[in-house]
């Protein structure tokens, strides 16, 4: 009896060859109490290297502007964090016991192969990228993770493209056990020359929903007053606060439905409504938050988050 191990890996090289940086895997998972660490690997060819040194990087940072605005070496862009692992020569501090796919790495890879391995903090926010409008060009505004290895005597020391090279990761989060809560939430209104107020009721079925999933939304409305309810309106928002640079929040509507139901004087009124917020029909929003994406990848509207992303069903 065998038993038969596939490691998928990615691999990405310097241009001129010399750097080849291995991970086995992108998107890493945040777990609310710890995250994914990030354990990969570096090809090296020493001859090429003389008396320099290799190092690994893992860099989050928030693009708040677009390339083509970055002038006098000033970019819109701000670090979150950043840490260093020097890989060649090894440190003793750095040693530590290695894990499956770096065994295998070295193993097929041979003894010009080193290990790096990266602990990412929970406090860092997820990948997310704000929806460009079409008119603009470069990379896109948000919050991205990425690792890169380089040759150079030091890390103060210039990097040059030629000999360095560098993947996008993803900090992500999956959905937790689904909760059995049914949110619900009521309001009254008083209006002028009513002596009665009306009465509304929001609730749905569930309070997690996944992406292009239907949101089921149930109103009961009790109308005591003397005017008559001539339309409903509901809407799905998508709330994103930014508060790197500045305490900066704005929502989006990201799905909406307006009805002609009436609910006559002294009366109640019961439905549910459906809306489904998806990408395909908010593509012309700039600035809406969107999942982190890797190259050539599509992607989604961006998965809330706690505390800086949430979405409400507003009626």
């Amino acid at each position: 009896l065998f038993t038969l191990q596939i490691y998928r890996v990615f691999k990405k090289m310097s241009k001129n060859a010399k750097l080849t940086l291995y991970l086995g895997k992108r998107d890493f998972v945040d777990h609310i109490d710890s995250v994914d660490p990030v354990d990969g690997a570096v090809l090296i060819d020493p001859e090429y290297l003389k008396d320099r040194k290799v190092y690994v990087t893992m860099t989050c940072a928030f693009r708040y502007g677009r390339d083509d605005l970055d002038v006098m070496g000033l970019t819109f862009r701000k670090d979150i964090y950043f840490d260093a692992y020097q890989v060649y020569p090894p440190l003793p501090e750095n040693k530590r016991e290695l894990t499956c796919l770096q065994t295998k790495l070295i193993h097929k890879l041979g003894e010009n192969c080193y290990p790096f391995f990266f602990k990412i903090p929970t406090n860092l926010p997820c990948s997310v990228t704000l929806q460009p409008g079409q008119d603009d060009i470069g990379k896109s505004c948000g919050v991205d993770f990425e690792v890169k290895g380089f040759c150079a005597e030091n890390l103060e020391e210039k990097i040059h493209k030629r000999n360095s090279v560098c993947l996008i990761i993803r900090k992500v989060q999956f959905a937790p056990e689904e909760s059995k809560v049914k949110p619900k939430v009521e309001t009254t209104r008083q209006f002028l020359m009513s002596d009665k107020p009306l009465n509304l009721q929001v609730s749905l079925e569930k309070e997690l929903f996944y992406h292009e999933e239907p949101i089921k939304i149930t109103v009961h409305i009790n109308n005591t007053t003397n005017k008559v309810v001539k339309k409903i309106k509901l809407w799905v928002e998508q709330i994103t606060e930014v508060v790197l640079y500045q305490l900066d929040k704005y929502a989006k509507v990201v799905s909406s439905e307006e009805t002609d139901d009436t609910v006559a004087v002294n009366s109640t009124f019961t439905k549910v409504y459906s809306l489904t917020p998806i990408l395909e029909s908010n593509r012309q929003k700039r600035g809406l938050a969107l999942d982190g994406k890797l190259k050539h990848q599509d992607t989604n509207l961006a998965s809330s988050t706690i505390p800086a992303l949430l979405y409400t069903a507003t009626v």
